[in-house]
Protein backbone atom coordinates (compact mmCIF):
# COMPACT_ATOMS: atom_id res chain seq x y z
CA UNK A 1 0.00 0.00 0.00
CA UNK A 2 0.88 2.69 -0.80
CA UNK A 3 1.73 6.21 1.90
CA UNK A 4 -0.74 8.36 -0.55
CA UNK A 5 -3.58 5.90 0.24
CA UNK A 6 -3.51 7.67 3.49
CA UNK A 7 -4.41 11.32 1.54
CA UNK A 8 -6.90 9.87 -0.81
CA UNK A 9 -7.81 6.27 -0.57
CA UNK A 10 -10.29 7.42 -3.51
CA UNK A 11 -9.49 7.94 -6.80
CA UNK A 12 -10.52 8.25 -10.46
CA UNK A 13 -7.65 9.33 -12.41
CA UNK A 14 -4.33 8.44 -11.70
CA UNK A 15 -0.36 9.14 -13.03
CA UNK A 16 2.51 7.67 -11.77
CA UNK A 17 6.60 7.82 -12.86
CA UNK A 18 9.42 7.09 -12.09
CA UNK A 19 13.20 7.28 -11.88
CA UNK A 20 16.45 5.85 -10.60
CA UNK A 21 19.07 7.96 -8.53
CA UNK A 22 22.24 7.13 -7.03
CA UNK A 23 20.92 9.25 -3.91
CA UNK A 24 19.67 8.65 -0.84
CA UNK A 25 16.05 8.85 -0.42
CA UNK A 26 15.87 11.22 2.10
CA UNK A 27 18.51 13.34 -0.35
CA UNK A 28 16.09 13.03 -2.99
CA UNK A 29 12.56 14.16 -0.95
CA UNK A 30 14.49 17.17 0.09
CA UNK A 31 15.59 17.94 -3.18
CA UNK A 32 11.37 17.52 -3.98
CA UNK A 33 10.36 19.65 -1.77
CA UNK A 34 12.60 22.29 -2.32
CA UNK A 35 12.25 21.48 -6.10
CA UNK A 36 10.89 24.91 -8.05
CA UNK A 37 10.33 24.41 -11.77
CA UNK A 38 10.89 28.65 -12.46
CA UNK A 39 14.41 27.28 -14.09
CA UNK A 40 12.84 24.81 -16.55
CA UNK A 41 12.03 27.07 -19.50
CA UNK A 42 9.78 23.86 -21.18
CA UNK A 43 7.47 23.82 -17.96
CA UNK A 44 7.21 27.44 -17.91
CA UNK A 45 6.25 27.20 -21.95
CA UNK A 46 3.82 24.57 -21.15
CA UNK A 47 1.76 26.49 -18.33
CA UNK A 48 2.33 29.67 -20.45
CA UNK A 49 0.18 27.45 -22.87
CA UNK A 50 -2.19 26.32 -20.98
CA UNK A 51 -3.15 29.72 -19.46
CA UNK A 52 -2.64 31.66 -22.32
CA UNK A 53 -6.42 32.15 -23.58
CA UNK A 54 -7.57 33.10 -19.74
CA UNK A 55 -4.59 35.52 -19.43
CA UNK A 56 -5.75 36.87 -23.15
CA UNK A 57 -9.40 37.41 -21.82
CA UNK A 58 -7.91 39.18 -18.62
CA UNK A 59 -6.06 41.65 -21.23
CA UNK A 60 -9.08 42.11 -23.25
CA UNK A 61 -11.09 42.73 -19.89
CA UNK A 62 -13.23 39.68 -19.11
CA UNK A 63 -12.04 39.84 -15.76
CA UNK A 64 -10.52 35.99 -15.91
CA UNK A 65 -9.30 34.56 -12.44
CA UNK A 66 -6.12 34.57 -13.67
CA UNK A 67 -5.78 38.28 -14.29
CA UNK A 68 -4.04 38.91 -10.63
CA UNK A 69 -1.98 35.88 -9.87
CA UNK A 70 0.97 34.39 -10.95
CA UNK A 71 1.61 31.40 -12.88
CA UNK A 72 0.37 28.47 -11.84
CA UNK A 73 2.95 26.15 -9.78
CA UNK A 74 4.12 24.30 -6.28
CA UNK A 75 3.17 26.91 -4.30
CA UNK A 76 -0.57 26.53 -5.14
CA UNK A 77 -0.27 23.08 -3.28
CA UNK A 78 -0.59 22.88 0.48
CA UNK A 79 1.88 20.43 1.72
CA UNK A 80 0.15 17.44 3.18
CA UNK A 81 2.62 16.06 5.36
CA UNK A 82 6.10 13.80 5.09
CA UNK A 83 7.29 10.53 6.14
CA UNK A 84 10.29 10.90 6.95
CA UNK A 85 12.69 9.57 4.18
CA UNK A 86 9.68 7.10 2.76
CA UNK A 87 7.63 9.85 1.02
CA UNK A 88 5.97 13.68 1.02
CA UNK A 89 2.40 14.65 -0.35
CA UNK A 90 0.98 17.76 -1.51
CA UNK A 91 -2.48 18.43 -2.03
CA UNK A 92 -4.57 20.62 -4.11
CA UNK A 93 -8.48 21.08 -4.54
CA UNK A 94 -10.48 23.27 -7.51
CA UNK A 95 -11.92 22.88 -10.64
CA UNK A 96 -8.52 22.05 -12.84
CA UNK A 97 -10.54 22.29 -16.01
CA UNK A 98 -11.91 25.90 -15.60
CA UNK A 99 -9.44 28.43 -17.51
CA UNK A 100 -8.96 29.62 -14.18
CA UNK A 101 -8.28 26.21 -11.70
CA UNK A 102 -11.29 27.17 -9.70
CA UNK A 103 -8.83 26.55 -7.27
CA UNK A 104 -10.35 26.30 -3.84
CA UNK A 105 -7.53 27.75 -1.54
CA UNK A 106 -6.69 25.83 1.93
CA UNK A 107 -4.55 26.71 4.55
CA UNK A 108 -3.07 23.45 5.58
CA UNK A 109 -3.24 20.05 5.46
CA UNK A 110 -5.85 19.59 8.26
CA UNK A 111 -8.12 22.33 6.07
CA UNK A 112 -7.25 19.89 2.88
CA UNK A 113 -8.27 16.49 4.56
CA UNK A 114 -11.61 17.81 5.42
CA UNK A 115 -12.79 19.60 2.96
CA UNK A 116 -15.02 17.90 0.61
CA UNK A 117 -15.14 20.04 -2.21
CA UNK A 118 -18.40 20.26 -4.13
CA UNK A 119 -18.63 19.93 -8.43
CA UNK A 120 -14.96 19.61 -7.84
CA UNK A 121 -11.83 17.61 -7.55
CA UNK A 122 -9.32 16.77 -4.74
CA UNK A 123 -5.93 15.98 -6.06
CA UNK A 124 -2.29 14.64 -4.48
CA UNK A 125 0.59 15.02 -5.92
CA UNK A 126 3.07 12.34 -3.95
CA UNK A 127 6.65 11.80 -4.03
CA UNK A 128 7.83 8.32 -2.23
CA UNK A 129 11.43 7.03 -2.13
CA UNK A 130 12.63 3.16 -2.00
CA UNK A 131 15.75 1.92 -1.69
CA UNK A 132 16.37 -0.67 -4.34
CA UNK A 133 19.31 -2.66 -5.67
CA UNK A 134 21.83 0.08 -6.85
CA UNK A 135 20.49 2.82 -5.78
CA UNK A 136 16.50 4.41 -4.89
CA UNK A 137 13.78 5.04 -6.95
CA UNK A 138 11.65 7.65 -6.60
CA UNK A 139 8.31 8.02 -7.66
CA UNK A 140 5.85 10.64 -8.27
CA UNK A 141 2.02 9.74 -8.07
CA UNK A 142 -0.75 11.97 -8.55
CA UNK A 143 -4.37 10.68 -7.99
CA UNK A 144 -7.39 12.88 -8.35
CA UNK A 145 -11.13 12.71 -6.77
CA UNK A 146 -14.05 13.93 -8.48
CA UNK A 147 -16.61 15.17 -6.24
CA UNK A 148 -19.66 14.63 -8.57
CA UNK A 149 -20.03 12.60 -11.95
CA UNK A 150 -19.99 15.82 -13.54
CA UNK A 151 -16.87 16.72 -12.32
CA UNK A 152 -15.69 13.50 -13.27
CA UNK A 153 -16.66 14.18 -16.77
CA UNK A 154 -15.16 17.46 -17.24
CA UNK A 155 -12.10 16.31 -15.95
CA UNK A 156 -11.90 13.80 -17.95
CA UNK A 157 -12.07 15.42 -20.81
CA UNK A 158 -9.35 18.13 -19.77
CA UNK A 159 -7.07 14.75 -18.29
CA UNK A 160 -7.18 13.45 -22.36
CA UNK A 161 -6.01 16.33 -22.90
CA UNK A 162 -3.03 17.68 -20.33
CA UNK A 163 -2.38 13.86 -19.58
CA UNK A 164 0.35 13.78 -21.93
CA UNK A 165 2.17 17.29 -21.45
CA UNK A 166 1.71 16.19 -17.41
CA UNK A 167 3.57 13.23 -17.95
CA UNK A 168 6.61 15.29 -19.81
CA UNK A 169 6.29 18.00 -16.96
CA UNK A 170 6.56 15.17 -14.14
CA UNK A 171 9.77 13.22 -16.02
CA UNK A 172 11.30 16.63 -16.09
CA UNK A 173 10.58 17.29 -12.46
CA UNK A 174 12.07 14.40 -11.60
CA UNK A 175 15.20 14.63 -13.69
CA UNK A 176 15.90 18.06 -11.72
CA UNK A 177 14.95 16.44 -8.48
CA UNK A 178 17.41 13.64 -9.15
CA UNK A 179 20.35 16.15 -10.19
CA UNK A 180 19.87 18.18 -7.83
CA UNK A 181 19.70 15.30 -4.86
CA UNK A 182 23.04 13.80 -7.00
CA UNK A 183 25.01 16.80 -6.17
Amino acid sequence: MAWIDDWLPQWQFEEVHHIRSSAAPGALLDAAAAYDPAHDAWINAALALREAPSRLGARLGSGSALAQRPRFGLADFVRLGRDGDAALAYGLAGRFWEPGYGLQPLADAAAWHAHAPADAAKLVLGFEAQRAAGGTTLTTRTRVFCSSESARRRLAGYWLLIRPVSGLIRRRILADIRRAAER
